[in-house]
């Protein structure tokens, strides 16, 4: 599934695969070899591709069916100041749990700094869009802004 959204997503965004392999740090052989199911892409690259397409991971796993539209910001709430320090508590608390832990590493290498700001990022996107999902689903009705 990862193979063919690759392709379809980079064809929307019109890029060729040595433009994606440039954004990427990768040659264009290896984006032919994601893009025809050859290899797939370790989590890093899942990650920054996740960010270049401006979509979930999960729709790049084929976890999630329906169009990754249904993300936008558009039709969620907006977040208040009270939300936005709620958020940057929580991520720094999950960060520095997660290094507490004897640091962070993958497949036993240690982060690196661009890694981690890439999980950070990650991390922070996540407790944003949980926010304003939690704000569209517990809203009364009369309270909201249609």
């Amino acid at each position: 599934m990862i193979s063919k959204r690759i392709k379809e997503l980079r064809t929307e965004k019109n890029l060729t695969q040595k433009e994606l392999a440039n954004l990427l740090s990768l040659t264009p052989k290896m984006i032919s070899f994601y893009e025809l199911g050859q290899r797939t892409p370790p989590s890093d690259i899942i990650l920054k591709l996740a960010e270049i397409f401006n979509v979930s991971t999960d729709y790049l796993l084929g976890r999630e069916s329906d169009e990754y539209d249904k993300l936008s910001n558009d039709n969620l709430p907006e977040l208040n100041k009270k939300d936005e320090k709620d958020i940057a508590k929580e991520l720094e608390k999950m960060m520095s749990d997660l290094d507490s832990d004897g640091g962070l590493s993958f497949y036993g290498e240690p982060l690196d700094d661009d890694n981690k700001e890439i999980l950070r990022t990650s991390l922070e996107n996540t407790l944003r869009l949980s926010k304003q999902l939690a704000k569209k689903k517990f809203t009364p009705k009369k309270y909201r802004k249609e």
